[in-house]
């Protein structure tokens, strides 16, 4: 099941930041919410919970405020891309500190020493954020919750796809993937890699998300890891 508000067209700027984006990105979450204790009975309600799970570390910023707003643990979940050094910018995969690999190409394997070597670059790179940001991530069990996966946006969607992937292992009652903004195209593979997806915006052209941001720097280490403090 799918919910996602009304898909803008505009190549503007949407977001001042990503505290804005996140704090709007809640509100929307919270009316979801909302709809569904009007469709469940009171005991049902007060079992559900949920977990929020950023994607560091732009994610954090934009994560915060909706777990801060659903009174629920922020947690993180770490994915690095897989590029070739002639095209960094272009995933051909997907890693996670936890081990999960995901190919751009289905039923795709390894095919050469470098694709070898790009694969176990992009699993030391998430295994080294891991373990930054492990000693202050609360590592909730989110068995039988309602896990949220939250990123400041999807361009190729590999970073999310298997992160997905990697937390449905972890047996969650659902999957919700909640972005600010992503290329409208996209929303039909959020379908599958989840059971809601909530997108504020899917502007065309779309381009990268930085350009529908006021402000869009790098979010240091330091910064992400007061963002989980606070949640703790």
């Amino acid at each position: 099941m799918t919910a996602n508000l009304p898909p803008s067209s505009s190549d503007s700027t949407i977001f001042a930041n990503r505290l804005e984006a996140g704090e709007r990105l809640a509100q929307a979450i919270l009316a979801v919410v909302e709809v569904g204790r009007l469709s469940r009975d009171r005991e049902a309600e007060v079992a559900r919970r949920f977990v929020v799970y950023a994607l560091p570390r732009g994610g954090i910023a934009v994560a915060a405020p909706i777990a801060q707003a659903l009174h629920c643990p922020l947690d993180v979940i770490v994915a690095k891309k897989i590029t070739r050094p002639e095209n960094p910018e272009l995933a051909i995969g997907a890693a996670t500190s936890d081990g999960h690999v995901l190919w751009l190409t289905q039923g795709q394997s390894i095919s050469s020493d470098l694709d070898k070597t790009m694969l176990q670059q992009a699993r030391e790179r998430a295994q080294s954020q891991w373990e930054q940001l492990a000693p202050f991530s609360p590592q909730v069990d989110p068995t039988g919750a309602i896990a949220l996966i939250v990123d400041d946006g999807i361009a190729t969607g590999m970073t999310m796809a298997v992160a997905a992937q990697s937390l449905r292992a972890k047996n969650p009652a659902e999957i919700w993937i909640c972005v600010p903004v992503a290329p409208l195209e996209i929303l039909p593979h959020l379908q599958t890699w989840s059971d809601r997806a909530i997108v504020l915006a899917t502007p065309k052209p779309f381009q990268s998300v930085s350009r529908f941001y006021q402000e869009f720097p790098q979010v240091e280490m330091e910064e992400a890891i007061n963002h989980l403090r606070k949640s703790l």
